[in-house]
């Protein structure tokens, strides 16, 4: 069963609330609730990790590699375009990592600096961006054989 880390940043704990224009109306605890039966669906356990602070990230991503996760879904947010310590963290992984975001963060004219240290992104559909990030990462272990 692969183990999977997911890693939400700033802000993201008040989906439903924040920003219904752009995020869509659906809460954190729904979105965790599709993501826990969508994962277990696909026969792998999901963590699902909040923090507004880019330290405690980076800690529970370290502590990840010594639980033995085998893949990381990550929602930068705000550390997008400032979180140069994490993305200097996920250089290091050797796992595949996927990174999602909700908008479109192109057409909002951000870039995203943790990207680079992705294998892949997924952006611009809402909370689907989440369930097709989780499909590409599960896509990604299997091809690296990583199933335990």
């Amino acid at each position: 069963m692969w183990k999977i880390l997911l890693i939400q940043g700033p802000n993201m704990s008040y989906l439903g609330r924040r920003q219904p224009e752009l995020y869509g109306k659906t809460t954190a605890a729904e979105l965790d609730r599709l993501l826990l039966d969508h994962a277990a669906g696909h026969g792998c356990q999901l963590e699902i990790f909040y923090s507004h602070v880019e330290g405690e990230a980076i800690g529970r991503i370290y502590q990840g590699v010594e639980d033995g996760i085998d893949g990381l879904l990550i929602n930068p947010a705000a550390w997008l375009y400032a979180g140069y310590p994490l993305r200097d963290t996920l250089r290091a992984m050797s796992f595949p990592i996927v990174e999602v975001h909700m908008t479109n963060i192109d057409r909002r004219g951000l870039k995203s600096i943790t990207a680079e240290a992705a294998h892949g992104t997924i952006a611009g559909f809402g909370i689907h961006s989440y369930l097709l990030g989780l499909d590409a990462l599960l896509r990604l272990l299997a091809e690296k054989g990583a199933n335990r």
